[in-house]
């Protein structure tokens, strides 16, 4: 049975719509599935079902050029979390010093936020591949106590640069995720590539530099940020730790 220009009617139309929910619906859950672990979706969904309507990527209020980017649970308290372990993060690229710069750059800039104190957890650290190593059963309630005393904090940060790329032109792709180790809950992540090649981008980094230096602002120091890893990382993790603060809106 057939549909005319005007779209399908009656009984077949409904049914034909029903189904294309169900395939909309499927898509979306296999991106969540992929952006982070089965057990921290899970998280999430109960979190939902729980405790209402969470906030997660807030592209309502966001313009930042983070919105869709990002989850925020903004039924959770981040500042109570007192301490974070802020991990360094997991390289998947062939160049490994843009772990320990990236994880200076997301230092500095989280710290500015004034949510949470940090901690990090450097590579060569032998608590770093345990916690890299054993990543998705880090929520069993079993393991909490032990986490939250080894690091003495109640927040664990991790995840990994999955592309990074000086040149022809600089890319940095990132996924991380936050973790309340006192209930194993997902409170905020993140996934996004930054391509300085992107006009969207280069916008930003226009943004960035005119809050960073005001007055001084020139077109060199932008020239900087795209060719410069330290000043892209900079970039990069003003952006991620922007997405940290809860919004006092409803």
């Amino acid at each position: 049975m057939g549909c005319d220009r005007g779209g399908c009617g009656g009984l077949e139309g409904k049914k034909m719509r029903r189904e294309e929910g169900k395939r909309l619906g499927a898509g979306a859950l296999a991106f969540c599935l992929s952006m982070f672990s089965r057990s921290c979706v899970l998280a999430f969904l109960l979190s939902a079902l729980a405790l209402g309507p969470i906030c997660g990527c807030e592209s309502a209020r966001d313009n930042s050029g983070m919105a869709n980017a990002y989850f925020l649970d903004r039924n959770k308290d981040l500042a109570a979390l007192g301490r974070v372990a802020l991990v360094e993060m997991d390289n998947m690229s062939g160049y490994p010093q843009i772990s320990g710069e990236l994880a200076d750059a997301l230092y500095l800039e989280i710290q500015k936020q004034q949510i949470f104190g940090l901690v990090v957890v450097r590579q060569d650290d032998p608590a770093w591949r345990t916690l890299q190593e054993n990543v998705e059963s880090l929520q069993a309630m079993t393991q909490l106590a032990v986490m939250r005393e080894s690091l003495r904090s109640n927040g664990l940060l991790l995840g990994a640069i999955t592309q990074y790329q000086p040149y022809p032109h600089m890319v940095i792709s990132l996924r991380l995720k936050l973790l309340d180790l006192t209930d194993g809950q997902l409170v905020w992540g993140v996934e996004q590539v930054w391509d300085s090649t992107d006009k969207a981008i280069q916008k930003r980094i226009q943004k960035y530099y005119r809050q960073q230096l005001g007055s001084e602002h020139t077109s060199l120091n932008e020239e900087l940020v795209i060719v410069s890893s330290l000043n892209f990382c900079k970039f990069v993790a003003n952006e991620v730790a922007a997405t940290l603060q809860q919004s006092k809106e409803p």
